[in-house]
């Protein structure tokens, strides 16, 4: 496709140098593709019925033929006004966008997306700030299939010119042996430590995720084989559910890959997607630090072990076998932050994987591993296309209409120039949004409408568009919806509700670090290097803390009481809350504490139910 691209820069076949034909032509691939591989009904799952063969080639039909009349299209202004022949074909291609994400979103954000995508044709009609700019049914055909702020907006662009090559990755690394990689490599340096089997699904989902970017197809692969491992070695069923759940809805925060919403943030704010990364960093290892803590901190409580030597593999003899992938990792890093070759890097690395794969007996590609790629690849284009096509129509809808600003308006006079308040709402929108979106979709929808009211009251953008980010996904391991925690739970044979529940608890870090970023953008590495240091190293103490408090076990004083547990969260927030007073007071809290503990250590005595009781939470 990247090819494709170079050629309609080079004016062959007369296309235009702007790259919408391009667009075009990747809706044509992956979009018909998505009519194929998600059934249009239940009972369709085992067969591909006649329609869906229709509508493959409709797709491919309708797309050629506005990548042919591209410039035609640009030059007069079909977006405005087009002839008959193109306004029918735009009909097409808005019907077929609401299908496709239909069948790869959900219903619920078919219906969203629908709603939305007719808005700009009655409001008109509404009162207040839902009031915009009105268009005739034959305007929003045009304007949704010709415009380029609608199906062909950002979300396409986005990947189209980025995300096919990172995506491409991803599927090339695990399906050469990269998947298998990073598990044994998580098992050979966490396995025989306190907690082992917890700290390999820590650790290895992490490693997946980020290159993924897919919570449950993270949960299904990884949390077969570290669910058995820690229910094994002595955790609940449940607590083995939950830790998977909240290990892997770290993919979408935790570079180098965050799937399609780290892009999106770059191409919103106009930076290089080193950029995101950078600022996504640090925030991220503050999560997953968090999260190990506390599986490290339940294992001294309940006195849980390492898991036998015998079934880990050795060391070196894995890192031996997998440095091609470390090493793939490294150069796209590199490419990334040292060269700066976004749009290239992706596809310089996956050569290099391809090529020593090929070199080595046990990860050569064979003609069925080639298939696999080819599928997984155009499974996984397909969902994001199907998607962001359909997402391109609320922000067509929202921006062509005016009330993308709007909204950011009546949210701040709502909160009454409060940040804080207005945080509180963005936290809560965003929550309420990703429980019938996508992170993806509930992303694209708040960088629209909410991130504008938070930049407007002197908030860093890039903190702004990583807060939404971390909430939006946060529906993935919250009540009542949980999607992540009920997944990990039938894996673990767990009470689904209890098991999303305790994700909570385990998934703190996440509730409450994207408030401190925000609030103090040291915390993405924004600042002096004085200031940055300072940040990150009162954070870091502050999560150790965290952990400590909602596990019952501080490092280097050991087992503490409920009545020692609330000053040390206390101490907690306050070491990680921008300021030096609030710093200052963090710290003598925690000083007063240990004190405490040294002083009335009979307090700090826990019983054996009580451990049995923190054993089975």
């Amino acid at each position: 496709m990247l090819a494709i691209n170079q050629l309609f820069h080079l004016h062959i076949f007369g296309f235009n140098p702007i790259n919408t034909a391009y667009y075009y032509c990747v809706i044509a691939c992956f979009l018909s593709t998505c009519f194929l591989i998600y059934p249009a009904r239940e009972k369709d799952k085992e067969r591909l019925p006649w329609y869906d063969w229709a509508l493959f080639a409709i797709t491919i039909v309708v797309n050629i033929y506005m990548a042919v009349h591209a410039r035609e299209s640009l030059s007069k202004g079909w977006e405005f006004q087009a002839p008959l022949v193109p306004m029918i074909c735009g009909g097409i291609l808005w019907l077929l966008a609401l299908e496709g994400i239909r069948r790869a979103g959900g219903k619920i954000l078919f219906f969203i997306c629908t709603a939305i995508s007719l808005y700009p044709i009655f409001c008109g009609c509404l009162p207040g700030f839902m009031y915009g700019s009105q268009y005739s049914f034959t305007q929003a055909i045009a304007y949704h299939s010709m415009g380029v702020e609608s199906i062909i907006g950002l979300p396409i662009r986005v990947v189209s010119d980025l995300l096919i090559g990172f995506m491409l990755f991803g599927v090339a690394l695990v399906t050469s042996g990269g998947g298998k990689f990073f598990m044994e490599f998580a098992l050979a340096v966490m396995g025989r430590q306190r907690g082992g089997a917890a700290k390999v699904s820590v650790l290895s989902s992490a490693f997946m995720a980020s290159l993924s970017g897919s919570v449950i197809s993270n949960i299904v692969t990884t949390g077969a084989i570290t669910i058995p491992a820690m229910k094994k070695t002595g955790y609940s069923a449940r607590y083995a559910g939950a830790i998977e759940a909240c290990a892997s809805t770290g993919g979408a925060i935790m570079p180098p890959i965050m799937g399609a919403a780290g892009f999106l943030v770059a191409l919103f704010l106009g930076v290089p997607y080193t950029d995101v990364m950078v600022a996504a960093f640090f925030p991220a290892t503050l999560y997953y630090l968090t999260l190990l803590l506390q599986v490290d901190n339940q294992a001294a409580v309940s006195g849980i072990g390492g898991m036998p030597k015998e079934e880990l593999p050795e060391f070196w003899p894995t890192l031996k076998w997998g440095w091609p992938f470390i090493g793939s990792l490294a150069m796209l890093v590199y490419i990334l932050i040292v060269m700066r070759i976004e749009s290239w890097a992706p596809f310089f690395t996956t050569i290099f994987l391809i090529v020593t794969a090929m070199l080595r007996r046990e990860t050569r590609y064979t003609f069925s591993t080639l298939i696999d790629l080819v599928f997984e690849f155009g499974k996984l284009m397909a969902n994001l296309v199907g998607i962001l096509a359909g997402i391109g129509l609320i922000m067509g809808a929202l921006g062509g209409t005016g009330v993308a600003n709007s909204f950011s308006r009546e949210l701040v006079l709502l909160a009454g120039n409060n940040v804080f308040l207005l945080l509180i709402i963005g936290a809560i929108t965003s929550f309420v949004m990703g429980i019938g979106m996508p992170i993806t979709a509930c992303y694209v929808f708040l960088a629209v409408c909410l991130v504008p009211a938070l930049v407007q009251l002197g908030l860093n953008a890039m903190a702004c568009h990583l807060f939404v980010l971390y909430w939006g996904c946060l529906s993935f391991i919250t009540p009542p919806v949980a999607i992540g925690s009920i997944a990990a739970a039938s894996l673990a044979e767990s009470d689904p509700m209890k098991t999303a529940w305790l994700s909570m608890k385990l998934g703190a870090a996440k509730y409450i670090v994207p408030f401190f970023f925000v609030l103090d953008p040291h915390l993405i590495l924004v600042g002096s290097v004085g200031s940055v240091l300072l940040a990150v190293a009162t954070a870091i103490i502050g999560c150790i803390l965290l952990a400590a408090s909602l596990e019952g076990w501080l490092l280097f004083v050991g087992r503490i009481s409920f009545y020692y547990r609330v000053p040390v969260g206390l101490s907690a927030l306050l070491l990680m809350y921008p300021g030096v007073l609030s710093n200052l007071a963090g710290a003598f809290i925690l000083a007063a504490s240990i004190l405490l503990i040294k002083i009335f250590p009979a307090t700090n005595r826990v019983s054996k139910a009580n451990i049995q009781s923190l054993s089975e939470a």
